[in-house]
């Protein structure tokens, strides 16, 4: 088995979006650069405050975050902590702007998750606009600084 590849972006495409709560709280001083990207062969689903990607016969809106020149580790182990209950694995995802195709790290729900509802366009910014009176989705924590928000109201991936 060959070592998985190192130095490969992110694509991520709920709460680590930038804007969204956990950004900050994850990503802050970490990234050199994150762009708009998609990826084709992939569905997304509503959960309890955060979205599920799986692989399927559609494509996910998000980013593709690049990490901060020394800090690949530590955002791999913060990313991989966070997103416990996932499986990280290799994408092609396609940058908005060019069209040009990247390799990154995705991450994966397992098949032991229970999904919630499809997001028929793959964006889970819009269902989140669409639904602005559901508690984990409201907006008040956008902007917020994080060292003003309880932890306890942070949501974390399972």
């Amino acid at each position: 088995m060959s070592a998985p590849p190192r130095g490969l972006p992110f694509f991520v495409y709920g709460t680590l979006r930038p804007g969204e709560y956990n950004h900050d709280r994850f990503l802050r001083g970490r990234t050199a650069a994150e762009e708009p990207a998609r990826l084709p062969g992939a569905l997304l689903y509503d959960g309890p405050g955060y979205p599920y990607l799986v692989r399927g016969a559609g494509r996910v809106a998000g980013e593709l975050v690049h990490a901060a020149p020394g800090a690949y580790d530590e955002l791999l182990a913060v990313l991989d902590l966070l997103e416990d209950g996932y499986d990280r694995e290799v994408c092609e995802a396609v940058r908005t702007g060019d069209g040009t195709r990247v390799r990154a790290w995705v991450y994966v729900a397992t098949p032991a998750v229970r999904l919630g509802e499809p997001i028929a366009d793959g964006d889970w910014l819009s269902l989140r606009t669409r639904l602005p009176d559901v508690p984990h989705r409201r907006a008040p924590l956008r902007g917020v600084p994080l060292r003003d928000v309880p932890l306890r109201d942070v949501p974390r991936t399972p």
